[in-house]
């Protein structure tokens, strides 16, 4: 006997749609534009000539991941990495 699997299929897909996140959403937002604040000050400590040190390195790293985090729409783990990324920038700095 065959079954009618539209319905079940219908509610799987809305279930996938659902949990993609919402890339154009204040997340998202939060986490791009604070990848860009970040990666910019990152530059400039750098050319300030703070560019070898372990804090620098270590901020560089959580762009990094940071930025692979943005990719794969995991937007509160992307913003937490920024914000301790820029702490090592601070410090980097001397501040």
């Amino acid at each position: 006997m065959a079954r009618n699997h539209a319905p079940l299929a219908a509610l799987a897909l809305l279930l996938a749609v659902a949990c993609t996140g919402n890339p154009g959403g204040p997340l998202a937002q939060e986490c791009s534009s604070g990848l860009s604040a970040a990666s910019s000050e990152l530059r400039s400590a750098k050319a300030d000539g703070f560019g070898g040190t372990v804090d620098w390195t270590k901020a560089a790293s959580l762009l990094t991941a940071a930025k692979v985090q943005y990719e794969f729409e995991h937007y509160p783990n992307c913003i937490d990495k920024v914000k301790r990324a820029r702490v090592y920038i601070e410090r980097a700095r001397g501040g």
